[in-house]
């Protein structure tokens, strides 16, 4: 992909993710699915957790950093390995217990015919350009109805695995 089509993804993958949760809110609200988030951390292979709290431990001085400080823990992280940090929708109807990336969802709403399923590579993958008008912003009316229907084929997915 090349970088335009990188900048359109990142323009619209925020703006994704605020109307997906927004519409996951709704359809919870009407269904008999209960569901929660949580946040994962994947690290880098080979990444020791004497690192990995090391990292922890300079986010958190960060966090509460006079400017000076700021630049001098930005500038120490930046020397060590992150974590991708994964988003997941968990769902749960009595026993059944479905987990979904919210990640895979936004990129099914920016990007054309995405499945994760298909482990389609971003690289080859084609932005949604009806998402984005002709002056270059968001399309809002077409965003929220898309995340809609994505949500509501996600909802229509379950139904189908509990039958």
């Amino acid at each position: 992909m090349d970088n335009q089509k990188w900048q359109q993804v990142e323009l619209l993958m925020q703006p994704a993710l605020i109307r997906l949760i927004d519409n996951i809110r709704k359809q919870l609200e009407r269904s008999d699915w209960s569901g929660t988030y949580r946040t994962i951390e994947h690290w880098p292979e080979g990444t020791t957790p004497e690192v990995q709290a090391k990292v922890l431990q300079l986010q958190q001085q960060l966090e509460a950093a006079t400017p000076e400080q700021s630049a001098e823990l930005s500038y120490a992280l930046a020397d060590l390995p992150q974590p991708e940090l994964i988003y997941q929708l968990c769902l749960q109807k009595q026993e059944q217990r479905f987990e979904v990336s919210l990640w895979d969802l936004c990129y099914e709403i920016c990007l054309c015919r995405y499945s994760p399923a298909a482990e389609q590579l971003l690289e080859k993958a084609e932005v949604d350009s009806t998402l984005i008008d002709q002056t270059g912003e968001i399309d809002w009316h077409r965003l929220d109805s898309k995340a809609r229907q994505t949500v509501e084929k996600l909802f229509k997915q379950l139904a189908t695995a509990q039958a």
